[in-house]
């Protein structure tokens, strides 16, 4: 049997050596290739420049109007930007936190931080749990120490040194055989404050997350006096969670029955506002048996409204001209307040009025509102947002203005099929009314009347689940950035010896957040293992 495995036994080395061989320098198995991108992801290198990056990525959303924010801002910034918007588009820059890669930095940076606290606080455990470290052998080597003679016995000093370090708050490691010295730390409660510091990143991650999973955030522009109800087909603009559902949407409703405004009337920012106060009427349950009584809110900026677990904020405000469109046959096409949007702080608004209805043929407006109109030399400027002077000035077009081919912006007038109208002497028609005044359309188009100006609201309403969860994270980081900068972990040694008849005592101290004095530590221990009160001399040695 053993000349039949002896040719064997040589066959398989040559094998594994050919294996070994056919490997090259630096090349890695699969495992280990694992291994090694799961230790540098979860590295706090890496930690820290997912950190960066993610700061990085949200710098667009803060720079460039966001659809869920404000859908009004992203609309006139495309428009402003033509060739800019198809490019931003594309890279996701106008939802920037909904964008895969933003998501894909998240989730990474969540993993790494993950990756890095769990090991350290592992490690740390065990750190808390195992007794201080031994002394030196030699104390007087340390930077801090002091010593002194007595004639007590060394189990006595060495006794009265632990009830003296206990007392100072000390964990005092327990007596070993043999042993003629006092071991003991404190401070364990400072990487305690890191790992804190660490844990609430991902805390407030997770609070964000929760958030954007299952709450939601829209828009609305209201009108002063006119009620909303918190459904969907009520909202100008709305982002719900990937994991919201209609059914999360509490059943209240409001209305803002009265908007002050409070205009700055002299200095470098005269004519512009400065505080601005909502009265709003609300109900948290509007119908059926559960409505409940109606309640008073003064709706002001960073003042939001709370319902239940939802917030409705004041963002914004502007004004509506109340404008009337009669058509050829007399009438009425078009009524009502038209929302002009702002366009400086001024409020000097720009909007568009559709008169579908009107016949024989669609009459569409546009132009501009002067809340307060001056003329200077010639030229028309708006002085202060303050209602002083209002007028408004529009351009007049007739035609198909395209709203048979689907959805449009309410704030764009499609001229692509409309004609502008003009004067007798081929210039563009321009109605530039006041307050109360009425402006016959030529050519039996009909009449356009100027009735008067009411103000919007520009309202977020949104709902964040996780916000509580993100607040905890933050007073998280506070705690344990406070820990780790304000607590110091120290050590002392405190070693009895007889030396020639006497006992030498000899006490020790080591600071091992770096740069800390530890004199006084030393002075007060020797102070108490001495019995006295005052500040101990150390010897020439002891320096």
């Amino acid at each position: 049997m053993s000349t039949d495995l002896s040719p064997q036994e040589p066959q398989q080395e040559p094998q594994q050596e050919s294996r070994q061989e056919s490997r090259q320098g630096g090349e890695l198995t699969v495992g280990e290739l694992l291994r090694w991108t799961w230790r540098q992801l979860t590295s706090m290198r890496t930690a820290l420049i997912l950190l960066l990056v993610l700061a990085l990525a949200a710098v667009p959303g803060s720079v460039i109007p966001q659809q869920g924010v404000d859908a009004l801002k992203t609309t006139q910034w495309q428009e402003r930007h033509p060739d800019l918007t198809p490019v931003y588009e594309r890279l996701g820059l106008f939802d920037v936190y909904d964008t895969p890669w933003f998501a894909a930095i998240y989730v990474l940076l969540m993993i790494s931080l993950i990756g890095c606290i769990i090991p350290r606080t592992l490690v740390y455990l065990r750190a808390i749990k195992a007794p201080p470290p031994r002394a030196p052998r030699n104390l007087t080597r340390l930077p801090d120490h002091a010593s002194y003679r007595t004639d007590e016995d060394a189990d006595a000093v060495l006794a009265r040194a632990r009830e003296v370090l206990r007392g100072r708050r000390y964990r005092v490691r327990p007596p070993d055989d043999g042993d003629a010295a006092v071991s003991s730390e404190r401070g364990y409660l400072r990487e305690v404050g890191n790992l804190v510091f660490h844990l609430s990143v991902i805390v407030v991650l997770v609070g964000f997350a929760v958030g954007g999973l299952f709450g939601y955030k829209g828009g609305v522009i209201l009108p002063v006096g006119t009620p909303f109800s918190n459904t969907l087909t009520q909202y100008d603009d709305f982002v719900p969670g990937d994991l919201f559902t209609g059914e999360d949407m509490e059943p209240f409703c409001f209305t803002v029955d009265d908007f002050d405004v409070e205009w700055l009337k002299d200095g470098p920012r005269a004519g512009m506002s400065q505080g601005f106060s909502a009265d709003t009427r609300y109900q948290e349950d509007c119908t059926g048996a559960d409505a409940t009584e109606e309640q008073r809110y003064d709706l002001r900026v960073n003042h939001p409204l709370a319902i239940g677990d939802t917030e409705v904020f004041l963002i914004g405000h502007g004004y509506a001209p109340v404008i009337t469109v009669r058509d050829g046959e007399g009438e009425v096409a078009y009524t009502g307040p038209t929302v002009f949007l702002p366009q400086d702080q001024t409020l000097f608004s720009f909007g568009v009025v559709k008169a579908t209805g009107a016949r024989p043929v669609q009459v569409g407006l546009e132009g501009v509102f002067y809340p307060t109109f001056v003329n200077v030399e010639g030229d028309p400027a708006n002085l202060m947002g303050e209602l002083n002077n209002p007028l408004l000035s529009l351009l007049v077009y007739a035609g198909d203005l395209g709203l048979d081919g689907g959805a449009q912006s309410v704030y764009v007038l499609d001229k692509d099929n409309a004609e502008q109208v003009m004067t007798s002497d081929g210039k563009p028609l321009r109605l530039d009314l006041q307050e109360g005044e009425t402006a016959e359309l030529p050519d039996g188009l009909g009449s356009v009347t100027f009735e008067g100006v009411e103000e919007w609201n520009r309202l977020q309403i949104s709902r964040t689940p996780g916000k509580l969860v993100a607040l905890a994270g933050v007073v998280l980081a506070l705690i344990g950035l406070l820990g780790s900068l304000f607590i110091r972990p120290r050590r002392v040694w405190v070693r009895a010896r007889r030396v020639d008849g006497g006992t030498l005592v000899e006490v020790a101290a080591l600071d091992r957040s770096g740069g800390g004095d530890v004199t006084t530590e030393i002075d007060e221990v020797v102070a108490a293992l001495r019995g006295d009160t005052s500040s101990s001399t150390r010897d020439e040695e002891s320096t």
